[in-house]
């Protein structure tokens, strides 16, 4: 700023002669001197900015969705949430009578709808019936399905929480819209089907639902899961009661961040250092560990996506990590949006306004990302309301009421007095 000033005055000089003698005396001494004082302003900035050491960037987790024919299954940074999924499936008509016989839950298959979460909501509270149809081998049989919530991913999303509770982690709430929008396709009503007979294909119409019905949809994140060996011998921990194993992490990379998925009573506690991990434990012999690997995403590894690549990454600010370090709550508006405004994931968000009432009788746009947490939030019922008014900066899509209960659950960590509610202006 200042070399482009001095620049910008030199110009306006007439004589010739008096702007080539200031241009000497300027670039021979006080270029220099700026580009000096610059380059130490920098790494003073720099300096302050890495006093706070930023471990939560490791731990960020990215989501998106793949057909499961393009699935890559070498990708560097995207693995399946369930590598089940990519293996091929195939119903046995002598099992599924067995299971009708006994009258028991029969799954035909899974399917994705994108759909926005009020539209989903509606269909999981109709319990709607639809016409389908087997295509055995001899011939089409008309069914009857139903559809229910596939909540096997939101399962794989809460066995993290007490992974990173037990590896002493503060808890992101996981921003991944996707995974409440997946079906399982039930079978309720079939005539008496031939146990000789085989399923070639299985189709059904789901009505006004059918353009946004969505087959062989495989999500992904950036989750992968490594077993280990101990380092050497386990030796005695400072407590003299539990034993120190060491777990090397040079070769799986040292710039990702790591979890030790282990039971309780296995692990006291863990610690960690640029490229190990120490396990703190009662176990008094070498063994293996199993731990998540959580893969740092480096744009020119990502490659092509179908859907959008979303995640619970706030973008790096000194602010953000300082209130990180401090965990103090302001009790103010600013506050609130502050921490909004720190997750990428607001970037297409603005939040308006937030406003405290005792009741809310209005349809809501947010559910609640984190129920499993509801321990620590409590009860609800005799919660005032914090009302969280936001504003879209764009044309809203499908995933667009999910990440706002994205945004939504992580004020309401932070403000479990309240009942937080996201709705739109």
């Amino acid at each position: 700023m200042i070399k482009e000033l001095m620049i910008e005055r030199l110009r306006k000089i007439e004589d010739l002669e008096q702007r080539q003698l200031l241009k000497d005396i300027v670039s021979g001494v006080f270029v220099n001197l700026i580009d000096y004082q610059e380059d130490m302003n920098n790494r003073l900035e720099e300096r302050v900015f890495n006093e706070i050491e930023d471990l939560e960037n490791r731990f960020d987790i990215f989501v998106t969705l793949s057909a499961k024919q393009d699935v890559d299954p070498i990708h560097p940074c995207l693995f399946p949430i369930r590598p089940v999924d990519l293996e091929s499936k195939t119903i046995d008509i002598k099992h599924l009578l067995q299971l009708l016989q006994h009258k028991e839950h029969v799954v035909l298959y899974s399917l994705f709808l994108a759909c926005d979460s009020i539209q989903i909501q509606q269909l999981l509270s109709e319990q709607r019936r639809f016409h389908g149809t087997l295509v055995t081998t001899e011939g089409p049989i008309a069914i009857q399905v139903s559809l229910t919530r596939n909540t096997d991913y939101i399962q794989e999303i809460e066995k993290l929480y007490p992974i990173f509770q037990l590896n002493g982690l503060p808890w992101k709430t996981i921003n991944h819209p996707f995974a409440y929008k997946f079906f399982h396709v039930n079978l309720v009503d079939c005539p008496p089907l031939n146990e000789e007979a085989e399923i070639l294909e299985i189709s059904v119409d789901l009505e006004e639902y059918e353009p946004k019905k969505r087959l062989n949809i495989v999500p992904l994140w950036n989750i992968e899961r490594h077993a280990v060996k101990n380092v050497g011998f386990p030796v005695p921990a400072i407590d003299k009661v539990n034993y120190e194993h060491v777990l090397s992490l040079r070769k799986m990379g040292t710039e990702h961040g790591y979890l030790v998925e282990a039971d309780e009573e296995s692990v006291r506690y863990v610690k960690r250092s640029i490229d190990e991990i120490t396990v703190v434990s009662p176990q008094d012999k070498s063994g293996v560990w199993q731990l998540i690997k959580i893969v740092k995403m480096e744009e020119e590894n990502i490659g092509k996506l179908q859907y959008e690549l979303v995640s619970n990454r706030r973008i790096a600010h000194f602010t953000s990590r300082f209130a990180s370090k401090h965990t103090a709550n302001v009790k103010t508006k600013g506050e609130i949006i502050r921490m909004v405004n720190t997750f990428e994931a607001a970037k297409s968000f603005e939040l308006v306004d937030v406003e405290i009432v005792d009741s809310f009788s209005d349809a809501s746009f947010t559910y609640a990302a984190n129920p499993f947490i509801s321990e620590m939030i409590g009860e609800n019922s005799h919660k005032r309301i914090m009302l969280l008014k936001f504003k879209a900066k764009i044309d809203k899509d499908f995933l667009a009421n999910d990440i706002l209960s994205f945004l939504v659950s992580e004020v309401q960590r932070h403000f479990f007095e309240y009942k937080c509610v996201g709705v739109w202006l």
